[in-house]
């Protein structure tokens, strides 16, 4: 069967990039190097509990021999343990001492499962920061470009959010805001009283707070209110490839998905300098296959993209496809994070609030926007909620019974207030994947190795984050019980960007302003890898509004017989 494109992963941009194509009427591949699922039977949200062994917990010895790494994210669980890969099985190397926790699904629809959903777009301050301050080189778009197709996604994924009229956060197509709880309007109150260039906002969030028919379309509904959203939402509340991308994709009758495929690398013609077909090493049975299409849309992952563009060396290109520039594999960018501020907060005493949310509250960038910063460049901004403890210790004193319960379950404890920063991290070449030396993975591929540092910019905005946090619930009435002394270990923000990064010259960039490849014209980026700078805003929605906007450009390209 021939294809007019092959998308190489199926996650996020993956899957938005297939829907994109499919609908213009490309015949489409998607290669996922994955397993297969089907929500509805392979998603955990349905059951309770109880029904889950350990107490939900994974083994010891299972997560030291098998998921080291993939144990540290927040998401792993015995629920959730089959959709993470096994670092057993798909090892990576980083230099000794510089860790690098790259957090990896190993199935279709990849982390769009297990994503937290925040969605939030870039600003012209974020695409015009490089070449402001003279770190990296400068985006080829504007947020003019990326506007409509900002709306485009948004409409399609369903967001849920507020429009606040701030430069530096621009306002989307939201459905209705998730509300802030009675504290958090409280601290809200308090901040933007005592810090007046600063907002306190409910997280924007890609969860259906109302369905609206072109959701019910595809068979998604409202969110319950759950808060297990990383098991997978069989209603469809919150986006994924698996409940939104790839069903509207099928639906054209144009898709054709193909998992367990590794890829190896793709095939350039050095006579037309483009891409003829891809390498896939079928992961069950090592059986090696080759598919070809007109045009390829590489989406495995910041690091997964960077690994295949050097893997397809060749004669004509020694250093990796695309590559003339060397920028391949170079400037890794991963938010700080794990900068988190906790206190007990005098919230009031005779409020409650009902279920569960699928967000809490967001404090956009306010450093080198509204206030000055203490000696570095961009800035940062904070995720958090305010909840009331006790209530479930009250209910579980031991000797309790019937009369007892009710009585200490009404006895609620005090609220506990707990945000965190994600800060922008600087392109710095120096921060790159390469291929080892000698070490391959199981299908005879070179493993990745990460190198990755955190510089000076970012040692002093860390403090900052801090301060700032600390200051922050403190003006509010709140005493601070505890606080984070450094931030996590690098990729465990799990926004890993910018090793194919996009740019206005060949010489020093990969991709130009379509995400297309300087050297290879039928060859677009649109996952994390495409990305100049990082921001500070969790990047997903921009990864589908690149997406979007490539596969446009992709197709006119095509019909008017460019590639």
């Amino acid at each position: 069967m021939s294809f007019d494109a092959i998308v190489i992963g199926s996650g996020m941009s993956g899957g938005f990039a297939a829907k994109e194509l499919c609908e213009r009427g490309l015949k489409v591949l998607v290669l996922e190097r994955g397993k297969k699922i089907d929500p509805a039977t392979d998603y955990t949200d349905h059951l309770m509990p109880w029904e889950f062994p350990l107490n939900n917990r994974v083994p010891e010895d299972e997560v030291a021999r098998d998921y080291p790494v993939q144990s540290q994210c927040y998401a792993f669980s015995q629920a959730t343990k089959q959709y993470w890969a096994k670092d057993s099985e798909q090892p990576y190397s980083t230099p000794e001492g510089k860790p690098f926790s790259w957090i990896r699904g190993d199935h279709l629809g990849g982390r769009s499962i297990m994503w937290g959903r925040q969605s939030y777009r870039l600003s012209e301050i974020d695409l015009t920061a490089n070449a402001r301050d003279g770190h990296g080189v400068d985006w080829p778009i504007r947020y003019a470009d990326l506007a409509p197709w900002y709306d485009h996604v948004e409409t399609f994924i369903g967001v849920a959010g507020s429009n606040e009229g701030l430069e530096q956060l621009p306002d989307g197509k939201f459905l209705p805001a998730f509300a802030l709880n009675d504290a958090e309007q409280q601290f809200k109150a308090a901040v933007e009283d005592k810090f007046p260039g600063r907002k306190v906002i409910s997280g924007r969030t890609a969860n259906l707070s109302v369905a609206q028919p072109q959701h019910e379309e595809l068979g998604r509904t409202s969110c319950q209110n759950r808060s297990i959203c990383e098991r997978g939402c069989r209603f469809g509340a919150m986006h994924s490839s698996l409940t939104a991308s790839l069903p509207a994709a099928e639906r054209t009758g144009n898709l054709t998905i193909v998992t367990d495929a590794i890829v190896h690398s793709l095939v350039h013609d050095p006579k037309t300098g483009r891409i003829t077909a891809v390498k896939v090493i079928d992961a069950k049975t090592n059986e090696g296959r080759t598919y070809a299409a007109k045009i390829f849309f590489l989406n495995a992952s910041t690091i997964g993209t960077a690994q295949i563009l050097l893997n397809s060396a060749s004669e004509a290109n020694p250093r990796g496809l695309a590559n003339g520039s060397d920028q391949v594999g170079r400037n890794l960018m991963d938010h700080l994070y794990g900068l988190a501020t906790v206190a007990m907060f005098p919230g009031p005493q005779d409020s409650y609030y009902k279920g569960r949310r699928p967000t809490g509250l967001y404090i956009p960038r306010f450093r080198n926007v509204t206030e000055d910063a203490d000696g570095y460049v961009r800035g940062y901004g904070y995720q958090g909620g305010i909840s009331r403890a006790g209530w479930k210790q009250g209910a579980m004193t031991p000797g309790a019974v019937g009369a007892d319960i009710r009585q200490n379950a009404s006895r609620l404890g005090p609220w506990m207030a707990f945000i965190a920063g994600f800060g922008e991290v600087l392109p710095n070449p120096d921060n790159r994947i390469t291929l080892h030396a000698t070490r391959k993975d199981k299908w005879g591929i070179p493993i990745p190795h990460i190198e990755y540092a955190i510089g000076k910019n970012e040692q002093t905005m860390i403090k900052q984050i801090l301060a700032d946090g600390k200051a922050m619930l403190e003006a509010a009435g709140g005493k601070v019980v505890a606080q984070a002394d450094a931030s996590a270990t690098p990729g465990l923000g799990i926004h890993e960007m910018g090793t194919a990064r996009m740019g206005r010259d060949p010489k020093t960039s990969v991709l130009n302003g379509f995400n297309q490849a300087h050297e290879v014209p039928n060859l677009f980026v649109t996952d994390g890898a495409a990305m100049t700078s990082s921001g500070c805003q969790n990047p997903s929605l921009t990864y589908m509004a690149l997406s979007a906007r490539a596969a446009h450009h992709a197709v006119e390209f095509l019909k008017s017989g460019k590639l």
